[in-house]
């Protein structure tokens, strides 16, 4: 079952952007969520007549470490405000010659190493199981190049992203193993949030913007904060400015889409009803209650 939404894109924010510039009418909003508490406000606005909400991952001024978002918080914020996309904007190292620092990869597939983060709404009481053979929109991303193009930024449509624990950078055994396993980008956040937003029926698009070379590179064997931060800076005007060529496109959006990101939970949800925990139900009533309320 899958009702028309009107079109609402919400904009994660990575490393370096914590706000984003050109909205009317905005304002921050306070979500309260079942989950714990979001990173941090929700930025509401419009954008060429698009809803456009904003959350900064990071929370403002950068106060939380990968590790410590409330990346289930963050998803069901946005579930709430009625966001139906999400373009998530991440820093990453990079594992190819090929692209190097200021390169934007629009992401098709992760590999996920974390191991101490809460990654499912599910569980004990409403288990399900999504598919995540394809974890982002491919029409999303498939946007986000085009407007990369149009900007003249340097880009490269697809490509895996290694989301590892952190908060500390690779080891350079680390980094040659990865390399090794065919990965294109390294980065600490779109892992379990791609996950989170596969169960929220939300589609989900990552665009990765290289901040250097991953430790592999005989020239970037040791990588510094101070260095990463001088190309975040320039990769957050540029990502406003993809932002903003994007948003437009949301008028295209197609009431059901074609790849199923809309209805992940339709052959999901497993728990016989009977067996079902109300609590968690309850918590449930953003992320699942299109179906949850349809019995």
């Amino acid at each position: 079952m899958t009702t028309h939404r009107r079109p609402v894109l919400g904009v994660i924010g990575g490393s370096g952007l914590y706000e984003i510039d050109g909205l009317s009418d905005k304002r921050w909003r306070r979500v309260a969520s079942p989950w714990g508490e979001p990173s941090d406000e929700l930025l509401c606005g419009r954008l060429d007549g698009i809803e456009v909400v904003f959350l900064p991952r990071h929370g403002r001024g950068h106060r939380l470490s990968p590790g410590a978002i409330n990346y289930r918080a963050n998803i069901d914020a946005l579930k709430r405000l009625g966001v139906t996309d999400i373009l998530s904007l991440s820093a990453c190292g990079s594992f190819r010659e090929a692209l190097p620092p200021g390169t934007f990869v629009m992401v098709d597939q992760f590999i996920d190493r974390t191991f101490a983060r809460e990654k499912s709404f599910f569980g004990a009481g409403m288990v399900a199981h999504v598919s995540l053979a394809h974890p982002t929109c491919a029409r999303l991303a498939e946007w986000a190049t085009e407007a990369a193009a149009a900007l003249g930024i340097p880009h490269s449509r697809g490509g895996t992203y290694l989301v590892m624990e952190g908060p500390q950078f690779s080891t350079l055994a680390e980094s040659n193993l990865y390399r090794g396993w065919g990965c294109d980008v390294i980065g600490m956040t779109n892992m379990p949030e791609a996950k989170l937003a596969r169960e929220a029926e939300i589609d989900y698009a990552t665009v990765a913007m290289v901040t250097d070379f991953d430790c592999w590179h005989p020239e970037h064997d040791n990588v510094e904060v101070q260095a990463i931060v001088k190309v975040l800076l320039a990769n957050a005007d540029r990502a406003r400015a993809l932002v903003k060529r994007v948003v437009p496109r949301l008028g295209e959006r197609p009431a059901v889409c074609p790849h199923g990101c809309d209805r992940a939970l339709e052959a999901a949800l497993i728990t016989h009803r009977e067996a079902r925990d109300p609590a968690l139900l309850a918590k449930l009533d953003a992320v699942a209650g299109r179906l949850l309320r349809a019995g």
